[in-house]
């Protein structure tokens, strides 16, 4: 029986790339010395993408692949998918959502309290030995204080489950109230940001989300306000971020997520008051593992005619 093509749009774990070529002919488009004649060479095979959520799929991609049937997205944002153009032609699109909640969330809080207690200040502070000098300065306490988060769906609830064992007062922002949480609902960001001490950002990517943490919302949480993204790097304004944080018209910022990754805005570098992760939030085996697993599932579900398992388009 002859393998279905796919194309590969980045490197996948050795375990999900030797499952995949098991079963179908992969092309790995990020191998190629020549973009333009591997598509060439290859395009009128092929039948399905498997892809990376920064990674996406553009419009002008799939419409060099006339066999297009289905995009498979390894994690859950889909913003860097051209789904109008997908749903417009048929092609069905795929992500990997639920099975990295659970870590998502726990690295929010994880980041809350590194910048709030400055775990990587109070690292180094060791190392260096300045500890042999005297003690650290005195750092923000987690436990009690009010949280806001932005955008209340499964990793927004999963934090708030989590920050509620901290004794946190949470309210979130959202396109509308979910009847079935009991935290305080604020319909207007710049409002949530004025209540809150943390911020936390867990938002979808995409242009309706785009700078949408912007330099009014960052003047409401305020000088003892602390940011953490765990969602895009594009949901946040960050020149207005960077200015708040070099002039400390908030405290500080924890960030998983930038707008140009990994190639981040160089200022980043030079703060003292902001966390930097490598958009690492789901990153352990476990959840890798689930991820590539439920990509392989899906595009098995296509190929065999039954239904997908998580369908966006």
């Amino acid at each position: 029986m002859t393998k279905p093509d796919i194309l590969l749009m980045g490197p996948y774990p050795d375990w999900d790339l030797a499952e995949l070529e098991e079963r179908y002919q992969v092309h790995k488009i990020y191998s190629a010395a020549n973009r333009e004649a591997f598509l060439a060479q290859h395009a009128p095979n092929i039948r399905a993408i498997a892809t990376r959520g920064e990674l996406g799929a553009s419009a002008e991609l799939m419409r060099s692949l006339p066999k297009l049937e289905i995009v498979s997205c390894y994690g859950v944002g889909t913003d860097a998918i051209d789904l109008a153009h997908a749903k417009a032609n048929g092609i069905r699109v795929t992500n990997t959502p639920d099975v990295l909640t659970a870590d998502v969330a726990d690295f929010g809080v994880a980041l809350l309290l590194a910048a709030a207690r400055q775990i990587p200040k109070g690292d180094a502070y060791v190392r260096d030995g300045h500890w042999a000098t005297g003690n650290m300065g005195l750092v923000t306490r987690v436990c009690g204080k009010k949280v806001g988060i932005v955008g209340m769906g499964r990793i927004g609830s999963a934090v708030a489950k989590r920050l509620a064992g901290f004794d946190c007062e949470i309210s979130y922002f959202d396109i509308n109230r979910r009847a079935d949480l009991h935290y305080s609902f604020v319909p207007d960001l710049t409002e949530l940001a004025r209540r809150s001490e943390f911020l936390i950002v867990t938002l979808a990517g995409g242009e309706s989300t785009r700078g949408i943490v912007d330099a009014p919302v960052l003047a409401a949480l305020g000088a003892n306000g602390i940011l953490v993204n765990i969602s895009r790097g594009s949901t946040v304004d960050e020149s207005a971020l960077i200015d708040a944080l070099e002039r400390r018209t908030i405290k500080a910022a924890a960030l998983d997520v930038f707008a140009s990754e990994p190639n981040i805005d160089r200022r980043f570098l030079a703060l003292d008051n902001v966390v930097l992760q490598p958009h690492h939030a789901s990153g352990t085996v476990e959840t890798r593992q689930a991820m590539g697993q439920l990509v392989r599932d899906n595009l098995a579900a296509h190929f065999a005619g039954q239904p997908l398992i998580t369908p966006v388009v």
